[in-house]
């Protein structure tokens, strides 16, 4: 078992480098959005999807597009819409007339980078079919059963301004996902640099810098950072607090929680933990990466009461205040 006082090996500290390559290739095209490219590396090292909030022109897209071509991987975006059928999205099985035969067409999920946008525009069945391939990496056409390309990874985005004609995912399917990510406008001079990039007809070019068996290879060590019982102990603290408020001299918060984090979150916030533990090169996680990383990966797992939300108040508040009491170790 290592101990905290270990770094990663030689190897480790080598692909270590190669995701921090990628992601100064990735900056040659995208403007700001440093917490957002963060986030989607730390999701594909953890084996874990992300579902993007924001409103429309933030980069998103042209994020996740950018990060396949510079790891080496396949990509395919899927608009969800309110007619879309599961068979859009998995594959179906066609009837070939001259050989008396059916052929299995597989569908846009068969990709290793998949971007759903706007899921909240397609009806439950759709949402179900694709959260259940996120789960299983499978997806059955037919008789047949097909295991999905690894490395797989999901990014769902929703607008948050639009709930005409949308069918918004229950509280039960989104924690399946293992961050949700909100995603801000670009400051001043990032908004200034975009429109310079974007209206002088400069050619942005970016190179392959890994390959879907280098991510398999950084999943590995990801595996293997150390994180102490010290540090598992803080982060079920923070999930426990978010369910029990008032043992944690919280009181104030218990009306305002219907319901807390599921374990879903402490899981998450360890392999988080430990998916930016590599990417800085250490072999070991600390507090300083669950704190980092509370609010993506618990915000979409709390449920406020009527009275939270009358009280204008956030996920995020409620996740602040509990990283304030919770003593750090």
């Amino acid at each position: 078992m290592p101990t905290q006082t270990e770094e990663l090996t030689a190897e480790g500290l080598r692909v270590s480098e190669q995701f921090k390559k990628a992601r100064e290739e990735v900056k040659k095209v995208i403007v700001g959005q440093e917490d957002l490219l963060e986030r989607l590396l730390l999701g594909l090292l953890g084996r874990g999807h992300l579902l993007l909030e924001g409103l429309p022109g933030l980069a998103k897209t042209l994020t996740i597009q950018t990060l396949s071509n510079v790891l080496g991987v396949s990509f395919s975006r899927i608009q969800f819409t309110p007619d879309l059928l599961p068979a859009d999205l998995l594959g179906t099985r066609i009837y070939m007339p001259a050989k008396g035969d059916f052929k299995t067409q597989k569908g846009p999920i068969f990709a290793n980078l998949v971007l759903a946008d706007e899921i909240n525009r397609a009806p439950a069945k759709v949402q179900s079919a694709l959260l259940e391939a996120m789960q299983e990496h499978q997806v059955t056409i037919g008789p047949d059963t097909f295991k999905l390309e690894e490395p797989f990874f999901v990014m769902a985005t929703q607008n948050p301004i639009e709930h005409e004609g949308t069918y918004p995912l229950p509280e039960a399917q989104v924690d399946r996902f293992f961050m949700k990510v909100e995603v801000d406008y670009p400051g001043f001079d990032d908004e200034k640099e975009i429109i310079t990039r974007m209206t002088e007809g400069a050619v942005l070019k970016t190179g392959e810098v890994l390959s879907a068996q280098a991510i398999l290879k950084a999943q590995k060590f990801v595996d293997g950072i150390y994180v102490s019982e010290t540090l598992k102990e803080y982060i079920v603290h923070l999930v426990t607090a978010t369910r029990n408020p008032a043992k944690y001299q919280l009181e104030k918060l218990v009306p305002l929680i219907e319901y807390g984090a599921s374990p879903r979150a402490s899981i998450g916030l360890t392999v988080a933990a430990k998916a930016r533990a590599f990417l800085d090169g250490r072999g070991y996680a600390t507090p300083d990466d669950v704190k980092a990383l509370a609010a993506d990966v618990m915000r979409h797992r709390l449920i406020l009461t009527y009275e939270g939300e009358a009280q204008n108040l956030s996920a995020d508040d409620v996740i602040s205040q509990i990283l304030g009491k919770v003593p750090v170790p």
